[in-house]
Formats: structure tokens, C-alpha cells, sequence
């Protein structure tokens, strides 16, 4: 007994010989945020990783125990996730 090979697709428009360049022209994530937020975002991240690396150098300068500053990671995963977020459009 042969089986066959039929596969089922929701899209209707799927085409499987598309090339994966062709499937990244194609926009995927429609933004939910305006240029002017994401100016924002962006700002907010730069002035933030900017204030943190100065932080950063205090402790190392005033040599304040290294376990002061792990809690230099919450203050840098806040700028980067701002500017990801400005950069998904998300």
C-alpha cells in the first residue's frame, strides 16, 4: 500500500517554492507603536545605558564590592529591552 503525500495549508496563498527572501520582504509585524514613541524608546535607552556605564565606572573607581553591582544588570536589561522594543516596533 502507497501513501500518499498531501499536505494541508491554513494559508491559502501558501506557496511552498517561495524562496525564504521572498518570505522576509513580506512584513510580518505590524507595529503598534508611532515614530514618535519609538524616538522615545530610543532616547530613554541610550540615556539610561549612558547613566548605568557611568554608575558602572563609580563602583569601579570607589572599588565598592562586585556584588553592588549586579545591580547594574536590572538597570542595563531596562535600557536594552528599550531599545528592542523601538527596534521590533512592538
Amino acid at each position: 500500500m502507497l501513501a500518499k503525500n498531501v499536505v494541508y495549508f491554513a494559508d491559502p496563498d501558501f506557496n511552498p517554492l517561495l524562496r525564504e527572501n521572498d518570505e522576509e520582504q513580506r512584513e510580518v509585524c505590524i507595529p503598534n507603536i508611532s515614530p514618535q514613541e519609538r524616538k522615545k524608546r530610543v532616547r530613554f535607552a541610550i540615556q539610561y545605558f549612558v547613566f548605568t556605564l557611568v554608575v558602572l565606572v563609580v563602583f569601579i573607581a570607589l572599588d565598592v564590592n562586585p556584588l553592588w553591582r549586579l545591580l547594574l544588570f536590572f538597570m542595563f536589561s531596562a535600557a536594552t529591552t528599550s531599545y528592542i522594543q523601538a527596534l521590533d516596533k512592538t
